[in-house]
C-alpha cells in the first residue's frame, strides 16, 4: 500500500524560557505548543484554526525548522527533519516553503520585486543568470502579475499584488508542501476571495499540498480539505471539513462555528451565537485537567483533575473532549 502522507508531526512541543522574575526564582516556561500531532495528505489542505495566541503560527515555523523544537519528531517525504544537519536541511528546504501573513512587512522595501522571487533561486544557486530571468518572469506571469514588473519595488503595489509576489517567490523552487501562515488576513474580503482562488489554481496545477493556517473559519471552509482546531498550544478537534461544520463536538469549536456570520438571509438568527465565558488560562502556569474547563458551560469534575486525549470518535473525526 501506498503511503500518501507528506507531512508527519508526532508529539509537538516549543517551550520559551522565559525571564526570571526574581533573582533566585525557577525560570517560568511558555508552552506555545504542547504535543501536536498530525498527518498532511500529498495535494491536499490541513487548516489549522484557532484564536490569536493558541500556537498556529508557532507549529507552522517549528515545522518548517525556523523555531527550535523543544521535544517531538517532524517527518517530510519520510524523512525527520529534527536530525538533520544544517547543509541536509538545506537541501530539503528546496520542497517546503512559506507565504507570510503580512505582504507589507515580509518584502524586502530595498529588493525590486524581480529580485525578491529570484532571491531563493541564488541562494540554492540553481541555473544561470538568464534561466533564474526566464524563471521569475514564468511566475510572474504564473501569480497574475506582468513579467514587466519585475523592475517594480513592493511600494508601487498594492497588498494584493505584494502578497502575489510572495507566493511567487515560495512557488521558484518547486516546493512540494507550501506553509501558509495567514495569507489573507491582512487583505480586503474582495482580495482575499482572488488569492484563495489563486491558492487552489496552483494547487490544482502544480500539485501542491497546503498546511493553511488561519483564524478565519469561512476562509478555512473554502479551501481545506481537513481542519485541525487548536486551543493554548494543543489540537482540541481534527476532522474532515464537512465533519467538523456539520457536527462539530468539542464546546469550543462549536462556540467557533456559532461566530461565523450566516449568509443565507433566511437564516440569520436562527443560530445561536455561543458566548464564553471566564478566563483565558495561563499558557505559563498551565491548570490542571483540561485547558478549556475555565471557559466551558458544560465543564464536569473529571475536568478539573484530568487531561483529555485527542481520540477518535468517527472515521476521521478526533477529539479532546471528556464528553465523548
Amino acid at each position: 500500500m501506498i503511503d500518501n502522507t507528506l507531512l508527519k508531526v508526532e508529539d509537538l512541543k516549543v517551550h520559551f524560557d522565559l525571564p526570571r522574575p526574581k533573582l533566585l526564582a525557577s525560570k517560568p516556561i511558555l508552552y506555545a505548543v504542547d504535543g501536536v500531532s498530525f498527518d498532511v495528505t500529498r495535494s491536499k489542505t490541513l487548516g489549522i484554526v484557532g484564536e490569536s495566541g493558541c500556537g498556529k503560527s508557532t507549529t507552522g515555523l517549528a515545522i518548517l525548522q525556523l523555531l527550535k523544537i523543544t521535544e517531538g519528531k517532524v517527518f517530510f517525504d519520510g524523512t525527520e527533519l529534527v536530525a538533520l544537519s544544517k547543509k541536509e536541511l538545506q537541501q530539503v528546504r528546496k520542497r517546503m516553503q512559506i507565504i507570510f501573513q503580512d505582504p507589507y512587512s515580509s518584502l524586502n522595501p530595498r529588493q525590486t520585486s524581480g529580485a525578491i522571487v529570484r532571491e531563493p533561486l541564488d541562494i540554492q544557486k540553481l541555473g544561470s543568470e538568464r534561466e533564474r530571468e526566464e524563471r521569475v518572469s514564468e511566475l510572474f506571469s504564473l501569480v497574475g502579475l506582468l513579467p514587466n514588473q519585475k523592475v517594480l519595488f513592493p511600494h508601487q503595489f498594492s497588498g494584493g499584488q505584494r502578497q502575489r509576489i510572495g507566493i511567487a517567490r515560495a512557488l521558484a523552487l518547486n516546493p512540494d508542501l507550501i506553509v501558509c501562515d495567514e495569507p489573507v488576513s491582512a487583505l480586503d474580503v474582495a482580495i482575499q476571495a482572488q488569492i484563495l482562488n489563486l491558492l487552489i489554481k496552483l494547487q490544482e496545477k502544480l500539485n501542491l499540498t497546503y498546511l493553511f493556517i488561519s483564524h478565519d473559519l469561512g476562509v478555512v471552509h473554502h479551501i481545506c480539505d481537513e481542519i485541525a482546531v487548536m486551543y493554548m498550544g494543543k489540537i482540541v478537534e481534527k476532522s474532515d471539513r464537512f465533519s467538523l461544520f456539520n457536527n462539530p463536538l468539542h464546546p469550543y469549536t462549536q462556540a467557533l462555528l456559532s461566530s461565523i456570520p450566516s449568509r443565507n438571509p433566511t437564516k440569520k438568527g436562527l443560530v445561536k451565537r455561543i458566548q464564553l465565558h471566564g478566563d483565558l488560562p495561563n499558557p505559563v502556569n498551565r491548570a490542571v485537567g483540561c485547558s478549556f474547563q475555565s471557559r466551558c458551560s458544560k465543564v464536569m469534575k473529571r475536568c478539573t483533575q484530568e487531561e483529555p486525549s485527542l481520540d477518535d470518535v468517527s472515521p476521521g473525526h478526533r477529539v479532546a473532549c471528556h464528553l465523548f
